[in-house]
């Protein structure tokens, strides 16, 4: 029986020389391993209160879409700066190779409301990070923060937890 971590695709040296990217849209292409994502992806919160579910740029929205329907909840993207038309808040971070900033609408999040955040790998964190910081300003409470992916000796893993998040993981993959 094959495992979610059966259908991701690792590339070497994308998208630098010594990367190994593990690519999930082998697992998204296939229709049972993309339903079992989903399926386990949420089965933690099943009778839980979850008001939306949050996706983080890109593959977020995938896995975020496909979630919040399944928990009958509301979808929210947190994209790139300047891909959001409306009024928006934003949060600079650090990338493995980089900086970026990651923005919300000002109006996505009502204070007290319970999210779920979700994002396809988790590496050193920092994406997730500047998303709940974001969450957080608009008064949103996080209930956990969901990945497919993690690689253990970036750290992301310690640095969330580090900061009381709660943190649920499908598979691990040594290495970068």
């Amino acid at each position: 029986m094959k495992t979610v971590k059966d259908y991701i695709r690792s590339i070497v040296d994308f998208p630098h020389e010594g990367i190994m990217f593990r690519d999930v849209t082998t697992l998204f292409a296939d229709p049972r391993g993309f339903r079992m994502t989903v399926d386990q992806m949420l089965h933690p919160y099943a009778g839980q209160r979850i008001d939306k579910v949050v996706g983080l740029e890109a593959r977020g929205f995938i896995l975020g879409g496909a979630i919040a329907h399944q928990l009958g909840t509301g979808f929210v993207p947190i994209r790139k700066k300047g891909k959001l038309p409306g009024a928006t808040i934003s949060q600079a971070y650090t990338l493995e190779y980089g900086e970026a900033v990651m923005e919300i609408h000002d109006d996505a999040i009502a204070a007290g409301e319970r999210i779920l955040l979700v994002d396809d790998l988790l590496a050193t964190g920092g994406t997730a990070e500047a998303g709940i910081s974001l969450i957080e300003r608009l008064g949103g409470e996080i209930v956990s923060c969901s990945f497919i992916i993690d690689l253990p000796a970036l750290g992301g893993r310690q640095k969330l937890e580090a900061m009381g998040m709660d943190v649920q993981i499908l598979c691990e993959f040594d290495g970068l």
